[in-house]
């Protein structure tokens, strides 16, 4: 490495934390959804992807784009979603192979349920620690890191 690639102590310090501290929410908040009987918080992001797609559903790869997950994990995650019946899977007509994904009700009823758990780990374990204020700092921050950066 050269010095000018070299992270400053300020930024390994904050990669440290932001690493370290995004561990440990994401751990409480799946902890909380297992305290109520609740399935990991995998199902409820593609849950949640898809209920936003509406009646069109998303194809796997656009499921993919969404939730950064690989590939193989969206395909054992959509098998298992569809033997729960909270997903189907339509053929694509225009596409011999090609599926779109789309959320039942069950699955939306599912979404519900976990938002409910999921929402208060996020009130309990961010909303009620940080003002409106440091909370827009953070959010404006963390934007600012994601590629592409989002600049509001």
């Amino acid at each position: 490495m050269t010095e000018k690639t070299s992270p400053s102590p300020a930024a390994i310090k904050a990669w440290a934390r932001l690493m370290r501290v995004s561990r440990q929410l994401m751990e409480r908040a799946e902890d909380a959804l297992k305290d109520s009987s609740l399935p990991p918080l995998a199902w409820y992001d593609v849950l949640h992807e898809l209920a936003e797609a509406g009646e069109g559903g998303l194809r796997p790869f656009q499921l993919i784009e969404r939730t950064l997950f690989a590939q193989y994990n969206i395909s054992r995650l959509l098998a298992r979603l569809q033997a729960d019946g909270l997903v189907e899977k339509l053929r694509v007509d225009d596409d011999g192979r090609g599926q779109t994904i789309r959320i039942t009700g069950k699955g939306r009823e599912m979404r519900r349920r976990m938002w409910a758990v999921y929402g208060r780990s996020i009130a309990e374990l961010v909303g009620v620690r940080l003002s409106n204020d440091d909370l827009d700092i953070l959010a404006g921050l963390l934007g600012r890191l994601r590629h592409p950066a989002i600049l509001e």
